[in-house]
């Protein structure tokens, strides 16, 4: 991508190596010849260094493998490496020439980092209206705004430079922060700085007026005045452009007058700051220029990998920032701003802005189709313009009672208010989850708020340029999202009378889960007829398995499973999302029927293994003593060998066979005797009927299980089963009617007197077969020939 016209063969043969090095990374296709290669750097075990030394090709292919890892691993990573771009070669060559400009001779590498320095810091302080400010550039986004307080900390304790942490003691500093700042700066600062947790003070959000997100300007005044009247020192102020959650912004403006009346620093970050660079910007955000210190992040602002973190400051005295390590002496350290200038050259202006534009854009059109969708509500600081989308699931019970069913209405009741804010939680998770893994290119996340508790978090200015966001990937959200919604209306609709349902029927117990994202969490519960804790626990996990294995074999659109990994609960059925035709009354009896069914077989084969033994047993003793009478009744001159042979010639004995039947259904034996004179098998006892569901019902052709017909889902009454027949009668398909002209006189008499004979045979046939043929499930031990 590059035409390599350069006076310095060394960066030519490096622009060369990084780009054939890029290539080789980002292919995807292995060959065949090394998966022996691959195969011992999946394990991650180290191995020794080889002697002879390797190629560069070899070397390459090993950080593939170690990149790609797994197969299964490739698919969720795949999509992150392919929009790299060349902006992202570009700063990766930046760190290749960071090491190469290292090694010239000091005069020389000063002035090439000096320029480096400068015109990264003069272009990013015009593009983000900060003026006359220096940068310090950093790895760690919090690295920057630890040397702010050091710079402060040295401004304000003249003699900390001589004196140390002893002049801390006279006035104890204090750093504020929002309680809507991210989770764990305040300890991360206080650690690095040295000062105990009591320097770092968490200010409150608001609570009755304005946003939730920010912070409470009235309450910070007064709490910065008792520390004032204790003997404490305020030192500096973080305040938000874009809380990490909600993306909201603090009122800059009033803030700032309040760290100038207090003499405190003020400093600014936040994912909206990216907004500096546009022609149009809020007035909330555009307050933030005249802070005393910003962070920007570019990295995800732009797409680029591997680039620091800025923090714009302004200050007077060059010997403080030196001391707080905002500035350095030393050259090479000058260089982190190498890859950073190489992009933004890259880009240009215009590139830049319009990557920042179109993320906005992006948040924009999501903004719109969300205010159209019904039981969906955002949480946005500014509906004009907001780069971050945050939205969750929402319905009132106002709502949900104008839309239940008129026949439920007085029967569903509303669950606990405590309970109210776990459930929505779970579903809004489940939500989050779907739209993540349904359109991976949106780059929505779930994230967890105080007040909104659970949320979808859309912010394009952090994912839009690794992911290569585009607006018909919006499009496809909002649709995905459009189908989401009645899903969840008809599970939360129908929680609650499945709750009712379980909790009415016998023999199944209703587990209270409001973490599982689905219409509920069932049990069936068996008899214990005395058994021990250990024993009962088993039986109750066996049936309640092969419960769960004959549900997902029904045909049904609903899913069961054994719910979460981690934190469910045991032996239990776990049924998720539903729709709005699901008939709650007939699962709830299904899942009874079934779980009846296996409890009574589970029973019929721990009793048959003693059943069978015992009429074996007493089918041995029968048939010996058979055998016994039939010796007596030949005579003793039958048995010899010879003389037998020829007294049965002459006078043949007519024995007539005998045998028995064990019939498991009843457990007894019964004599053959009148199976050899009908020629045909007794009637036995008959088994009982499987257990089946009271309220199977015929269903339309194509109609699934556990599904209302259309005609009787909006309302159910007695009525309904006529109407429900009806349709069945209009289903079926009649013979045409006869016109008047056609004959049908004799040949209709004929084929009534057809089917009078037939049902007469069929009914002699089935007669004589329930009088003589046994059940199918016995077992014969007959008695053979004569022994000799």
């Amino acid at each position: 991508f590059f035409a390599w016209k350069m006076v310095d063969p060394t960066l030519a043969e490096m622009g060369k190596n990084l780009n054939e090095a890029m290539k080789m990374l980002e292919d995807n296709q292995r060959k065949v010849e090394e998966e022996n290669e691959k195969k011992y750097a999946r394990k991650d075990i180290p191995g020794p260094l080889q002697g002879s030394g390797q190629d560069m090709v070899s070397i390459l292919q090993l950080v593939q493998n170690l990149m790609h890892g797994e197969e299964e691993e490739e698919t969720s990573q795949a999509y992150r490496l392919q929009n790299v771009g060349e902006q992202g070669h570009m700063a990766l060559l930046g760190h290749s020439l960071a090491a190469y400009i290292s090694v010239l001779d000091r005069e020389r590498l000063r002035k090439l980092t000096t320029r480096i320095l400068s015109d990264t810091t003069l272009w990013l302080c015009r593009l983000f209206r900060y003026e006359n400010g220096s940068a310090y550039y950093h790895e760690d986004d919090r690295e920057g705004l630890l040397k702010i307080c050091r710079l402060v900390i040295h401004t304000r304790y003249e003699d900390y430079t001589v004196e140390g942490f002893n002049v801390l003691y006279t006035k104890q500093p204090v750093i504020y922060i929002s309680s809507a700042a991210r989770t764990g700066l305040g300890q991360a600062l206080c650690n690095q700085l040295g000062l105990p947790l009591s320097c770092m003070c968490r200010v409150p959000c608001n609570t009755m007026f304005g946003s939730q997100h920010q912070m409470d300007v009235a309450l910070l005044d007064r709490v910065i005045k008792d520390d004032v009247d204790s003997g404490k020192l305020p030192l500096l102020l973080v305040a938000n452009a874009g809380t990490p959650g909600a993306g909201h912004t603090d009122k800059l403006g009033r803030l700032k007058e309040l760290c100038e009346q207090y003499n405190m620093w003020l400093h600014v970050e936040g994912v909206n700051l990216a907004t500096l660079a546009l022609g149009y910007v809020s007035s909330s955000v555009l307050a933030a220029t005249k802070c005393d210190s910003m962070t920007l992040t570019l990295g995800s602002w732009l797409g680029l990998p591997a680039v620091p973190a800025v923090t714009l400051y302004r200050h007077e005295d060059p010997s403080l920032s030196l001391a707080a390590g905002l500035t350095s002496s030393q050259p090479v350290e000058k260089l982190r701003a190498l890859p950073l200038w190489l992009s933004l050259q890259y880009l240009g202006h215009d590139g830049i802005v319009e990557r920042i534009k179109h993320a906005s854009q992006l948040s924009q059109r999501l903004l719109e189709n969300l205010k159209n969708l019904d039981f969906i509500k955002t949480s946005v600081e500014d509906e004009l313009s907001s780069p971050v989308v945050v939205f969750k699931f929402f319905w009132e019970y106002s709502n949900r009672d104008q839309t239940s069913h008129a026949a439920q209405a007085s029967t569903i009741q509303h669950p606990i208010i405590s309970n109210e804010r776990h459930i929505y939680d779970t579903f809004n998770q489940w939500l989050g989850e779907q739209l993540a893994q349904l359109v991976p290119a949106s780059g929505v996340d779930v994230v967890e708020l105080e007040d909104e508790g659970t949320c979808v978090r859309f912010s394009p200015l952090m994912t839009s340029a690794v992911l290569g966001t585009e607006i018909q990937d919006v499009d496809q959200l909002v649709d995905c999202l459009k189908m989401k919604i009645p899903v969840l209306t008809s599970t939360l609709q129908l929680r609650e009378e499945f709750e009712q349902e379980v909790r009415r029927t016998v023999g199944l117990l209703y587990i209270e889960d409001l973490s599982w994202p689905g219409l509920g969490v069932v049990r069936y519960n068996c008899h214990s007829d005395g058994k021990n804790d250990g024993k009962q626990e088993k039986e109750l996990e066996k049936i309640n398995t092969e419960l769960l294995k004959k549900l997902n074999e029904l045909e049904s659109d609903l899913t069961f499973s054994l719910g979460p990994e981690f934190g469910g609960q045991k032996n239990c059925v776990y049924i998720g999302m539903v729709t709005e035709d699901l008939d709650v009354s007939e699962l709830v009896e299904t899942i009874a029927a079934t779980g009846r069914e296996i409890e009574e077989n589970s029973r019929l084969l721990e009793n048959m293994t003693e059943v069978v033994r015992k009429g074996i047993q007493e089918a041995q003793l029968q048939l010996q003593k058979a055998n016994e009478e039939r010796l007596l009744e030949e005579g003793l001159l039958r048995q010899i060998p010879v003389v037998g042979s020829v007294l049965n010639w002459f006078s043949p004995f007519q024995a007539s066979p005998k045998g028995r039947t064990f019939n498991l259904t009843a457990g007894s034996l019964e004599s053959t005797e009148s199976t050899y004179v009908s020629k045909a098998q007794g009637t036995g006892t008959t088994p009982p009927p499987t257990p089946t569901s009271s309220l199977a019902k015929q269903r339309l052709p194509g109609q699934k299980i556990f599904k209302r017909s259309v005609r009787s889902s909006d309302t159910f009454s007695e009525t309904s089963s006529v109407s429900h027949c009806d349709d069945l009668e209009k289903v079926d398909p009649r013979p045409p009617a006869l016109s008047p002209g056609q004959e049908q006189g004799p040949r209709q008499m004929e084929k009534t007197e057809e089917q009078k004979e037939l049902a007469q045979a069929t009914q002699m046939d089935t007669e004589g077969t329930q009088s003589d043929e046994p059940p199918r499930h016995c077992t014969k031990a007959e008695e053979g020939e004569s022994q000799r």
